[in-house]
């Protein structure tokens, strides 16, 4: 099933003037997961319902990344967006998005890199508005320069979040631990703004992404009735 992230990866690709070389690309992968096949985790796609909405700015390759999390927010979240990010040019659809009056836009980003009168830690939005997260997608040193270098988003409140647990994703690992990946970031926006079964969900997701792309990697077996799985199972839509 194609989402934002899918296009904006067709799209990348066929920008591309070399072939992608990311480790483990090389690999067969299936298109609706970018999972090696025998480790396809498309049966196991949640369905759940959301009131909030996701808004991913990704940078250059993070679409073509088989490990990149906002793939994972795509398939959970129906109103989810991916833009390409640019240092000199601004998607208009991404404007238009902002301009939208039935969305309140909030850009995730850590409040110590920011004025403070422009960070708040609570999700609050006028009647007949809903939530919307803009999730900056890359590396922590590529979001601070996407930070930096969006002006079209320097209106806009910052929500910082301060969660207590520590990151539990194991594919690209920052040096700090209090780096969350992508999925993580959405998954906590949602519990905040009141969405706690979807962000049940998405947190639930990426765990068996994880599973399956670790046992990809490593030829090891999956186990279907484990914790991480059965978990999960209550929300995959019957056949």
């Amino acid at each position: 099933m194609s989402h934002a992230v899918s296009r904006l990866r067709t799209q990348r690709l066929a920008r591309a003037v070399r072939p992608f070389l990311n480790r483990g690309s090389r690999a067969e992968r299936c298109s609706g997961c970018r999972v090696i096949p025998e480790y396809c985790l498309c049966a196991w796609r949640p369905k759940v319902q959301a009131n909030c909405a996701m808004c991913l700015l990704m940078h250059d390759v993070e679409p073509m990344k088989p490990s990149n999390t906002g793939w994972l927010i795509a398939d959970v979240i129906d109103d989810t967006t991916a833009f390409a990010w640019s240092r000199t040019e601004v998607d208009p659809d991404l404007l238009t998005l902002l301009a939208d009056p039935q969305w309140q836009p909030y850009i995730v980003f850590p409040g110590e890199f920011v004025a403070p009168e422009r960070v708040v830690s609570t999700v609050m939005v006028d009647e007949g508005k809903r939530p919307l997260f803009i999730l900056l997608d890359g590396t922590w040193s590529e979001a601070r320069k996407m930070f930096r270098k969006s002006p079209y988003l320097e209106h806009l409140p910052v929500l910082s979040l301060a969660p207590e647990q520590l990151s539990r994703y194991k594919l690209r690992r920052s040096k700090r631990d209090d780096h969350f990946c992508t999925a993580e970031v959405a998954a906590l926006c949602l519990e905040l703004a009141g969405d706690g079964t979807a962000s049940e969900v998405l947190d639930a997701y990426l765990d068996v992404f994880s599973t399956h792309y670790l046992a990809a990697k490593f030829q090891l077996p999956l186990h279907p009735e484990d914790i991480v799985h059965t978990r999960l199972a209550p929300y995959i839509p019957a056949v």
